[in-house]
Parts: structure tokens; sequence; C-alpha cells
């Protein structure tokens, strides 16, 4: 086990501050200057937060998780505005500031499992520190942080996954079970991985009445909100069937230059750390192990994903994890940067490779 398992509560708390600090200031301008007028996920999801079910598209009416809390964090917030800014206190102010909060938070969370996930596969403090700076620096992260979008609770059960399967915590799959259905229906698509690959961690048996317990408190949820519109609950079977017609679209996207273009945008310049990482066979032997099939079979579960919603960038953001643990791979253990652990000791030991 790397010394850095060592580290005692503060020091993870000191991870978590300095991702939270990443995120936060970037998506301040996001929260602050973005323009609703054109964006209907987001109009959605204040609805949502205010208990108004009527007129949200069938495919965001049953994600209320990140809503209802940014409502509960809202009700404080409201009272200070009623003070120090009267004219805002009634306009949707609050809201949205509370939804930058919960989600900034929740973004936090995804560093702080990314950084321990990179200690994990074998790189040290330096490497997996940066690594996360990869990530959180995306656009997504901006935008997923500072707007009132979901997608935060989403990257985090992801991040949950891969630190649950590469850690044996039965705690963290648990967890998974738990908030994937509440946070995307499209969270289906994970359960054959987590099934797969988490069996050392969770059995088997236990994984699947985990399961029956998420998706239950998750159809009850769509059912209380059908009975309060009273909508058949046929319709969201025909919602989940028309996405696949998405699959033709997303495939020429993908395959064009501007998907290529979308791809590379979503780490931006960080990608090519991946470039310099397949450049001879010595470079690849020190990250693709470590990737593994684990990661592989996530990185297909993201691309389900990317096909079906037709959104290549934001969704491609859910490789976070992988892109991750590759970054800080190759950081590590690349000769081009044993700059970053000159005078400081000992190489960080490789774990055995993924199954």
């Amino acid at each position: 086990m790397p010394s850095a398992f060592l580290m005692r509560w503060p020091r993870w708390l000191l991870v978590y501050v300095l991702a939270l600090g990443l995120v936060a200031g970037p998506a301040y301008t996001m929260y602050v200057h973005y323009d609703f007028s054109h964006s209907l996920d987001t109009r959605s999801y204040l609805s949502l937060a205010r208990g108004q079910y009527a007129g949200v598209n069938i495919t965001r009416r049953y994600r209320v998780l990140v809503p209802a809390t940014a409502a509960a964090v809202a009700w404080p917030l409201e009272r200070v505005y009623a003070r120090i800014w009267p004219q805002r206190a009634a306009s949707e102010w609050p809201l949205r500031l509370a939804f930058y909060v919960v989600n900034s938070l929740l973004m936090a969370g995804v560093g702080l499992l990314l950084f321990r996930t990179c200690l994990l596969s074998g790189a040290h403090p330096a490497a997996a520190a940066l690594a996360v700076v990869a990530v959180l620096c995306s656009r997504w992260a901006v935008y997923t942080a500072g707007l009132p979008l979901v997608d935060s609770l989403y990257l985090l059960v992801f991040a949950l996954a891969l630190y649950g399967v590469r850690s044996h915590s039965a705690a963290a799959l648990v967890a998974v079970y738990l908030l994937a259905p509440q946070a995307k229906e499209a969270a289906v698509f994970l359960v054959p991985w987590l099934l797969l690959y988490g069996r050392r961690a969770l059995g088997w048996p236990a994984q699947l009445g985990w399961l029956v317990a998420g998706g239950a408190a998750a159809l009850a949820i769509r059912a209380w909100i059908d009975a309060q519109l009273g909508a058949p609950p046929t319709e969201s079977l025909h919602n989940a069937l028309a996405h696949l017609e998405n699959l033709t679209y997303s495939l020429r996207r993908l395959f064009s230059v501007k998907g290529a273009g979308e791809i590379f945008s979503i780490f931006g310049f960080f990608s090519l750390l991946l470039l310099l990482g397949l450049r001879n066979a010595a470079v690849r032997r020190e990250w693709l192990p470590q990737v593994g099939w684990q990661g592989a079979g996530l990185l297909v579960v993201v691309l389900i994903h990317m096909l079906l919603s037709g959104d290549l960038g934001r969704m491609g953001y859910l490789a976070a994890p992988v892109f991750a643990v590759a970054a800080a791979r190759i950081l590590a253990y690349d000769p081009l940067f044993s700059w970053l652990t000159a005078g400081s000791g000992a190489a960080p030991q490789a774990p055995a490779a993924q199954q």
C-alpha cells in the first residue's frame, strides 16, 4: 500500500478543498453570466427544484435529487438575499446560487475520489494531483458546477464506481447503486460493469439486493411524480426507446471533423498526455495495464451514453475517472516527467495490472 494511504482525514480534507477551489472559481463566472434564456436543461431543473413537474421534459423529469438538495440549500440563502439584496430575494438568484454551491461541492468530491483512485493505481501524489487538475480544468467541469444541472451527481457515480472497484470498497458500490438510478436513467448500462468488476468489493447477491433497493426507490419517485401529473407509466418506456433514434446522428457526428474536435475539447490540451503515452512500447507498459480491462469496460459504458444522447462532449466527460488514472500514470512514470519526483525519494511502487 502506497505511503499516501497513511494520510489522515485532514489531508484528505485538504485535497477536497483544493479540488473545490479549482472548480468553484471558474464556475462562479458561469453562474453569474450564463444566459438561461436558451437553455432548456437549466430551466427544467430550476422548475424541478421549485416542485413544478408539469412541462418538464420526461427525460429530465425524474432527476430530482440534486434539484431537491438545491431547493433545501436555497431556503436559508433566500433569507440572506432578503437582507443584502432585497430586490433579488424573490427572483431565481438564490436557487441558482444553491445549484452552484451543491454542484461545486459534488465536483470537489469527484476530485477527491479521482485523487485516491490515481494513488491506488500506483501514481505518486504530485502526479495524482495534476491528473485531478486536468479533469477539473475541463470546460465541462465549469459548465457542470456553475449551472442548474445534475451532471455532477452522475459524474460522482462514475468516480465512485471506479474507486469502489479499485479499492474493493463495498460502501462505494452501495452508494453507486443507491445514487445512480436517481441521477440518470442510463445508469442501467453501468450495472453489467459493476457486476463483472465489483465482485471482490461486493458479492453478486449483495449487489443484486442493492440494485433492487436503488431501483425500487427510483421507481417509487417516478410513480409519485406520474401520479401528480396523471402521466401514463408507458410514457417513460416510449421516451427511452426514442433515444435509439440518436444512434445514427451520433455515429455520423463522432466520425466527423467537428466530432473529433468535440472529443478533443473534453480535456483540451491535457489530452496530449495520452498521445505522449502512446509513443513507444516502454511508455505504454507503464500505464495501459493500469487502465486495464476495467477502464476499457467503463469507456464502453461511456461510449453507449455518448451515442444514445447525441451530446458527445458532455457525455464523454464521464470518462474522467479513466482519463485521470491514465494521465497520473503517464505523469508518474514517463521519463519526460521525471522532474516531478526529482528529490522526492523512491518512485511509487506500481501495483499489479488490473484485470
